[in-house]
């Protein structure tokens, strides 16, 4: 049996598998190398994450805006996802104050499409790759509301900064209607379950405001 071509094709497959997995190691590589290069010199800046989802017409993509304008007027840059909805607010706001705007966009089969509102836009294939940047060159994390994606980077962010793999710095929430009640489930049951210590809750702030 063991010399079967069933078998053999089998194997084949198997050392493909590993030739590809040793490629990609160079390919992951090579972008970490290239958003190192790119984006390295743009601090101080805020990343700003949101859903993609949200239209021109809706509050939040407004909000988002003044967000990006009011960074962009304290010199800071701001960066995002580089895609459409919240992101693209944030960068437009950016942009057309004449500020510095970065896009990290991800190669996705649907939904995902660089926005025009950025000075320097860079194209990931690896959501690993492309989360290193968008932490690494921050100085603070704006979320916005948002599906999987946003609560997938909330949480990883928290979780770094709770384990002390990245400096403390502020992480803010827009928008108390949307994300009060998350708050509240971390406090009644995170907390008096004792998953998280009462200094936890301090790693998030929640705002409504862009002044704020």
């Amino acid at each position: 049996m063991r010399n079967s071509p069933d078998c053999d094709e089998m194997q084949y497959l198997i050392d493909d598998m590993k030739v590809g997995d040793t490629w990609r190691i160079f390919k992951i590589l090579a972008e970490f190398v290239e958003g190192f290069e790119k984006i390295s010199g743009f601090e101080p800046a805020v990343t700003v994450f949101g859903s993609a989802r949200v239209k021109e017409t809706d509050s939040r993509y407004k909000l988002a805006m003044e967000i990006g304008k009011k960074l962009a007027i304290e010199g800071i840059t701001v960066m995002t996802g580089g895609g459409p909805g919240i992101m693209e607010a944030a960068n437009r706001g950016a942009f057309e104050q004449g500020g510095r705007s970065i896009g990290l966009n991800i190669k996705l089969p649907f939904e995902q499409k660089p926005n025009p509102y950025v000075n320097l836009n860079v194209t990931f294939d690896y959501f690993f790759v492309r989360k290193v940047m968008l932490v690494k060159y921050a100085n603070a994390f704006v979320i916005l509301p948002g599906g999987f994606g946003t609560m997938d980077e909330l949480f990883e962010s928290i979780t770094l900064i709770q384990t002390g793999k990245i400096i403390p710095f502020p992480t803010i929430l827009v928008d108390s209607s949307y994300w009060g009640g998350l708050v509240d489930w971390i406090k009644e049951r995170m907390l008096a379950e004792g998953f998280i210590g009462k200094a936890d809750i301090n790693y998030l702030q929640v705002v409504d405001t862009a002044e704020e």
